[in-house]
């Protein structure tokens, strides 16, 4: 059996949707069997691959996806057909790519598709809770309102990830500063300090241990530099494979959740993306349990992901949301007292958006208290490894100088 999407007219109504038949022969009779006019039929692996074809690869800006967003729900809102819409910023769009992905969303919109639908089939630049919102939204009749919460929750991500990105460039470009100049002082200046330390004092000549260490290490590196790098990049190349599987992710978001103050920035990170979400489709007349799954793939935290899953569990035996959460260790007595309030009020959506926004504040605070103090500890690795590198060098051959200069 193989699936045929078509569009057809019944009694004189433009219809689409999907035929399961052996053939397409089989599914026009199918369809003629139940007084549908077959206008267009295609296999649903044929417009698939023709899709992916025809649009290539690219990528979507957060900022891109933001204005798209909050054009889109403005449109909506002013009462323009939703393919006027969409041809308007199809228009409008810089990039290329995404240019592609909404001409293919508004074909799929004239064919009869739902817009939640349409956007599923680019889950490269829709995510799973933006569908499933969009999704609520056309179900409730409330779709500019959900755009609008999605535009606003979509800027709230990217600001958390542009200050994250931001804190992390200076350690990471000193970092790797500090490894490059590291192997190139002991794989071509120490060899030549060493030869100058041993023609100073001779062959007999006692030198400091932390000394021999460094000319050891230095002598080892030269001579088997190539295996260094490949055991070095096949490292970092299979580690990076590894984390790309469930187990692996699962393990690395684990270890994070064990490091004193990443673990902190982790958490408040989770707790904010979930309270935003959660809140959001809920307001959106989304299920506990359907909201709860989708929050659960938005936190990008496996281990608080399953903590979720666990809770929907116990909210299956008949349990509010608030009590499994309470017993989480990674959820804080705050937002579980938060959300009791909101259960006991009928109020989930707007008490978490103020949770939502306390955490986001916290991230913040976090984030600029590590990158005022990234500065000076970087500072402070890379003068210790000069020092150790000049203690190890300087003092044998001024040692030595003047031992020489004696006799």
């Amino acid at each position: 059996m193989e699936s045929y999407k078509f569009t057809g007219t019944k009694e004189g109504k433009k219809i689409s949707g999907k035929v399961e038949a052996q053939t397409k022969e089989d599914a026009i009779t199918t369809l003629s069997r139940q007084n549908v006019h077959v206008l267009n039929i295609k296999a649903s692996s044929t417009i698939d691959r023709f899709s992916k074809l025809s649009l290539g690869k690219g990528k979507v800006k957060l900022k891109d996806l933001v204005v798209f967003t909050r054009q889109l729900s403005t449109m909506i809102s002013a009462g323009v057909p939703l393919n006027r819409s969409l041809a308007t910023m199809q228009t409008q769009s810089d990039n290329k790519y995404f240019t592609s992905v909404i001409g293919a969303i508004s074909k799929d919109i004239e064919g009869g598709m739902p817009l939640a639908d349409a956007f599923a089939k680019h889950p490269d630049v829709f995510s799973d809770v933006y569908v499933n919102m969009v999704r609520a939204g056309e179900s409730g009749g409330i779709l500019d309102e959900i755009l609008q919460r999605l535009a606003t929750q979509v800027e709230k991500d990217a600001t958390i990830r542009k200050k994250i990105k931001s804190a992390m460039a200076y350690p990471v470009v000193i970092l790797s500063i500090t490894v490059v100049a590291f192997f190139g002082i002991m794989i071509f200046v120490i060899p030549k300090l060493g030869k100058i330390i041993k023609d100073l004092g001779g062959p007999n000549a006692q030198l400091p241990i932390y000394t021999q260490v460094m000319l050891g290490l230095s002598d080892f590196m030269r001579h088997n530099a190539i295996i260094i790098g490949i055991v070095l990049f096949g490292g970092v190349y299979l580690f990076r494979r590894y984390i790309k599987t469930t187990k692996g992710k699962y393990k690395l978001h684990a270890t994070l959740l064990r490091i004193p103050v990443v673990k902190n920035i982790i958490i408040k990170i989770a707790i904010a993306r979930f309270a935003r979400t959660f809140a959001s489709l809920m307001s959106a007349g989304v299920g506990v349990l359907d909201a709860l799954e989708v929050t659960g793939g938005a936190i990008g935290n496996l281990v608080i992901e399953k903590d979720l899953k666990e809770a929907a569990e116990q909210i299956k035996a008949g349990k509010q949301l608030s009590e499994p959460l309470s017993k989480s260790p990674y959820f804080p007595a705050i937002v579980s007292q938060m959300l009791a309030i909101g259960e006991e009020t009928g109020q989930i959506d707007t008490i978490l958006l103020k949770v939502a926004d306390f955490y986001e504040e916290e991230v913040d605070a976090v984030i600029d208290g590590i990158s005022s103090l990234i500065e000076p500890v970087m500072i402070i690795v890379l003068g210790a490894m000069v020092g150790v590198i000049a203690a190890s060098v300087m003092g044998p051959i001024a040692s030595l100088s003047q031992n020489a200069g004696k006799e």
